[in-house]
């Protein structure tokens, strides 16, 4: 014991000189870094035990992937950059997908790995690949640390490009020789300083007020932009005080409440669903804190006849069909109040808005009053709606489950209906969901997955019950690719090489320490939910699904479409 003392200490009491790996992770304390998910590697052994030790929790992960979700998460619920680290070469690369991912949802994120020393790296070697060149278009900046001078300066920076103008992702790359070298001195994290002009210009106001002013049919599409910006009050205030209609983007749900009278729903449907509607029939469509990857613009603007209005942080992107009118840049609640004390007529929804709302309500009515087994997508819908309270926070996986969820469960809160929709990417739910639980430990959190999204990241069961983390998993389970298959059968009349078998959910739940719930009966769905949702563990719900009603939507949709 003495002489491990004497390792940690060095002789004579004295403690040894701080090393650049040790630098480097005071500079992420001095962002503010809550949590780094991870798993450590040969190569940087020396950041990974610089944790300890530190006012950072090091969360460890079963596969990097899921640490990327997991910092994705983190970053969107927080607005502070998530943080995932992992080796070089394969660990690295598995960073790609959640840094994508949050870069492409317009995320903050640092994504951080080991890469092989600079004797090496020019030259062919052992585990090395062109980190930096794979993550530069995925990401807003990709570097690589080449000295321990460089450290306060590149952890910084890389911090600053992730959380400001649009957020993204960065990545950093630290070399294997450099994180053992000293810390040199008189070197220390730099101050923090993120100065923002926020103020909207009163000339594009004014341009906008005499467009709004003129429209006879406005509509709102509310983005997560909007959300970001925290905007919520101020698009209430406005849509209450023009009497215009709201539609939210998958990724904007919540930010305008779905109970409020003038909510129009989500818009993101593959197909021409109740919301497209209300786009139809406008002139004047606002788009406040819309990307363009949230929601194809040929969708709201088939005929690229109607006028913009682009309301956000930063100017809009080029698109055919999205052809702005007046650009307001700064903050959205700012330019939002602006706008409404500059447009004097008010207006009530139309009748066909008012019957969009309608359409919405009635759907999820008869889905809650719907006993018939395998459970119908509306009643599982209906049933987490009731499971969960209005600031809990549902994640929900990419596929057929997604277009359900998004559609018609009903958000009251800005970030408590999680989707992926730059990316769409799969397997993203589970693992967020621990980083959602971590960052509002007071709230029930929930993941929606379907069979094959939950089986892609199942792994991080063990991280869960590990950390004592509770959270809870509901698998859609319907043994196929079913978002796949729907598309396959509305375009060819037919699928193939879909379908798969599946585990015993309930076995590999309990092989985990978890606790596992199989549905057998429709009526036992909501107070399973409610029970799993109030233990104190993690917990596995797996749902048969009658994925026959996709069919029955797509019909009923084409059907509507061609009589209204």
């Amino acid at each position: 014991m003495q002489d491990s003392e004497e390792t940690l200490e060095g002789k004579n009491g004295i403690k040894p000189p701080m090393n650049a790996a040790q630098l480097f992770v005071q500079c992420l304390e001095n962002e503010g870094v809550k949590y780094v998910f991870g798993i450590p590697g040969e190569e940087n052994i020396r950041t990974v035990d610089a944790f300890n030790g530190s006012s950072i929790r090091f969360i460890l992960v079963r596969h990097e992937q899921a640490a990327s979700f997991m910092a994705d998460i983190y970053g969107r619920l927080t607005g502070q950059p998530g943080v995932c680290i992992a080796t070089l070469g394969p660990g690295a690369i598995n960073l790609l997908l959640g840094t994508a991912d949050a870069n492409t949802d317009s995320v903050p994120l640092v994504a951080i790995s080991a890469q092989v020393g600079l004797n090496r790296i020019y030259k062919e070697s052992h585990q090395s690949v062109d980190l930096v060149s794979m993550f530069k278009p995925l990401t807003k900046w990709a570097d690589l640390i080449q000295s321990a001078e460089a450290i306060p300066e590149m952890v910084r920076s890389a911090f600053k490009q992730a959380q400001t103008e649009r957020p993204g992702a960065v990545y950093l790359a630290f070399a294997q020789d450099v994180e053992t070298l000293p810390a040199p001195e008189g070197y220390h994290p730099l101050e923090i300083n993120i100065v923002r002009d926020s103020s909207p210009s009163a000339t594009h106001i004014a341009r906008a007020v005499k467009v709004l002013g003129a429209a006879k049919r406005p509509i709102v599409l509310a983005g997560h932009g909007a959300v970001r910006d925290h905007a919520s009050e101020a698009l209430i205030r406005f849509s209450e005080r023009l009497g215009i209609p709201v539609a939210a983007t998958f990724m904007g749900k919540g930010v305008f409440p779905d109970n409020h009278p003038n909510s129009l729903g989500a818009a993101g449907f593959m197909l021409h669903d109740y919301v497209n509607f209300g786009f139809d029939q406008s002139d004047v469509v606002l788009c406040v804190g819309y990307d363009l990857q949230e929601f194809d613009p040929v969708r709201i603007n088939p005929r690229g006849d109607k006028q913009i209005l682009h309301i956000h942080r930063y100017p809009a992107g080029v698109d055919a069909h999205y052809h702005v009118a007046v650009g307001i840049q700064g903050s959205i609640s700012e330019s939002l109040d602006a706008l409404s004390q500059g447009v004097k007529a008010t207006r009530g929804l139309s009748p066909i808005n008012i019957k969009i709302g309608h359409l919405i309500r009635e759907e999820l009515e008869r889905g809650r009053k719907d006993d018939s087994y395998p459970v119908k997508p509306q009643r599982i819908v209906a049933d987490i709606r009731a499971a969960m309270d209005e600031e809990d926070i549902v994640l929900v996986d990419t596929g057929a489950v997604k277009m359900w969820m998004a559609r018609l469960y009903p958000t009251y809160r800005p970030n408590t209906c999680l989707i992926s929709n730059g990316l769409s990417t799969m397997a993203f739910a589970f693992p967020g969901a621990i980083a959602a639980k971590l960052t509002f430990p007071g709230r029930k959190v929930l993941a929606v997955a379907g069979d094959a999204g939950f089986l892609m990241n199942s792994q991080e069961l063990e991280t869960a019950v590990r950390e004592q983390i509770p959270v809870v998993v509901l698998v859609w389970v319907d043994g196929s690719y079913g978002l796949i298959k729907w598309k396959m059968d509305i375009e060819l009349g037919r699928h193939s090489h879909v379908d798969f078998g599946n585990p015993d959910f309930v076995k590999l739940a309990e092989s985990y320490g978890a606790k596992g719930y199989a549905i057998k009966r429709t009526e036992d769905l909501l107070p399973t939910l409610q029970r799993a949702l109030m233990d104190n563990t993690v917990s596995v719900i797996a749902c048969p699904v009658d994925y026959a009603q996709n069919k029955v939507l797509t019909d009923k949709l084409g059907e509507l479409t061609r009589s209204l």
